[in-house]
């Protein structure tokens, strides 16, 4: 996805989006081609140039791209001639669970701890570093790469950056430092590659890129319409929507609801490690000189994904929007109501239990297809809920919870997970906060960007609950919750890369975040925008 802002407004001139295939070779992999990532971005970039043409606006006002994107997402290629060694391995694939417990049983309790407490994460299968262990393992193309000094290694910001500054002709090796805080490599304190964290998971730092501020000029776009613009800005998606929020103070928090679900909590400048299950990472870092501000985040690792999953495989809807309508023609209590946990691969916080897999609980002969619906939505809410009360025991108790993301637009949605928490939820009108973000940051590094942008028109829901109504919905979800946990025995996924079948199942684009990645082009001079 590419989108124009106008750099004194915020106001969105045009955009041009492209979905992206995600592959599952086996059950708990998930995959993506790196070279499909690139060539749609620059395909957008392209399209999104045109359509400033028609709209007589000259490309020549664009003054500054960021970009922001999947983080976690794991990316391995040959410096020489610019090909991927391998499908880019996707935040929430878990081929790497036998490698975590490996780790967890050969290193240690102490020795885990210490990972948790330079990097802000747990020991997870969420992580770069364990999916960079698994390719360095398996894969016999990374392991020559590296044997003749010819790998390089990053997520998706730093494949983009380099190919679009020149790939293989000096293209620049770097990374932002939010994205770079959930490789698990960092350390949080000097916002460098951390040598006890590389001597852990056994990374050489020579294949890793170097770690940059999210506001300043990493280098010029080599080729295409946009040639010569600088590339000034760039945020790991999560952060990029709590900038794009305005959560810029301690205390404020944002959730984007997409393929999974996504709450960032800013902690200032203080780095606050949770005792309750929450992830501590970088928020943003505006400038060189700039102190970075941290976040403490949960991370629910399906909330999206299970409407595909009732669409695709269950058929019970025929669009993903439909799951409103439908969940709105029942009320919870309803002869036929279900609870559903869909940790279809686990879940992630505050629980981190990657031995967890989906339940409903609760069905009757009266169960219909709008309680199943309605029982989907609830359960992003209960999650969400679950990660907002340990921010809550970490920190302070959240006034407010700013919403974004595509199932956010699902009113229905909205009101039920304010109804859960207790607590007003705001959506604004202007749903690209991802996008906004990165263009702050980019517009920041080029001046351009107003100190201080006036809160974005929104929709506010109020609870409509009481307190004994929401402790009994929280009790009957948990009781389901409960029963999710240990139905997997982890011994036996591990599959060497080199047997695995490569062209399985083609799981739906549908809510995929953004496609992988977003770049944001700012242009200055549009006064009368």
């Amino acid at each position: 996805m590419c989108t124009v802002f106008a750099a004194k407004t915020s106001e969105v001139l045009t955009y041009h989006q492209i979905s992206l295939k995600r592959f599952s070779p086996q059950e708990g992999w998930v995959e993506q081609d790196p070279l499909e990532i690139l060539n749609a971005v620059n395909e957008c970039i392209e399209v999104t140039v045109d359509n400033l043409r028609k709209l007589d606006i000259n490309p020549a006002d664009v003054v500054g791209i960021g970009i922001t994107n999947q983080r976690e997402t794991t990316i391995v290629w040959n410096s020489m001639t610019g090909q991927p060694l391998y499908s880019a391995i996707v935040w929430l694939d878990v081929r790497t669970s036998k490698i975590v417990d490996e780790l967890t049983k050969q290193k240690g309790t102490q020795s885990v701890n210490a990972v948790t407490q330079a990097s802000g994460l747990p020991l997870s299968t969420y992580f770069s570093s364990v999916k960079l262990r698994w390719l360095l393992k398996n894969v016999i193309a990374v392991k020559d790469a590296i044997a003749s000094n010819k790998c390089l290694a990053g997520t998706v910001d730093s494949w983009l950056i380099w190919n679009l500054t020149g790939g293989v002709h000096g293209g620049v090796h770097i990374t932002d430092v939010t994205n770079a805080s959930r490789t698990q490599l960092m350390s949080l304190r000097t916002l460098q590659w951390d040598k006890r964290l590389l001597r852990f998971f056994d990374v050489p730092i020579e294949i890793l890129p170097k770690i940059k501020s999210s506001a300043e000029i990493y280098g010029y776009i080599s080729v295409g319409s946009l040639l010569g613009v600088p590339i000034a800005g760039c945020l790991g998606d999560q952060q990029a929507a709590l900038v794009g929020q305005g959560c810029m103070r301690f205390g404020q928090v944002k959730c984007t609801f997409g393929t999974g679900c996504f709450l960032l909590y800013n902690t200032g400048d203080s780095i606050v490690h949770s005792q309750h299950g929450l992830l501590t990472t970088v928020a943003y870092k505006m400038g060189p000189d700039s102190p970075p501000a941290y976040a403490l985040e949960g991370s629910v690792a399906i909330a999206g994904d299970t409407l595909q999953w009732l669409r695709d495989s269950l058929g019970i809807i025929s669009e993903v929007k439909d799951s409103e309508a439908l969940a709105a023609q029942v009320g919870d209590g309803d002869e036929g109501s279900i609870s559903f946990v869909p940790a279809f691969n686990g879940l992630y916080s505050p629980y981190w239990r990657k031995d967890a897999r989906g339940v409903m609980c609760g069905l009757s002969e009266r169960t219909r297809r709008q309680h199943i619906v309605r029982a989907a939505l609830e359960a992003v809410c209960h999650q969400t809920r679950a990660v907002a009360d340990a921010m809550a025991a970490d920190c302070a108790p959240l006034r407010q919870l700013l919403a974004d993301g595509g199932m956010a637009q699902n009113s229905v949605l909205m009101q039920m997970q304010a109804d859960l928490l207790g607590i007003p939820v705001i959506r604004p009108l202007m749903m690209e906060s991802t996008a906004l973000g990165a263009a702050i940051v980019a517009g920041r590094a080029m001046r351009v960007w107003p100190t201080t942008i006036p809160s974005p028109p929104a929709d506010t829901f109020l609870p409509a609950l009481t307190n004994e109504e929401r402790e009994m919905r929280r009790v009957r979800w948990e009781e389901a919750l409960n029963k999710c946990m240990g139905w997997t025995d982890t011994k036996n996924e591990h599959v060497n890369a080199e047997e695995s079948d490569r062209t399985t199942a083609v799981l739906p684009p549908g809510l995929f975040f953004l496609g992988t990645a977003l770049l944001v082009i700012i242009a200055d001079k549009l006064k009368s925008m």
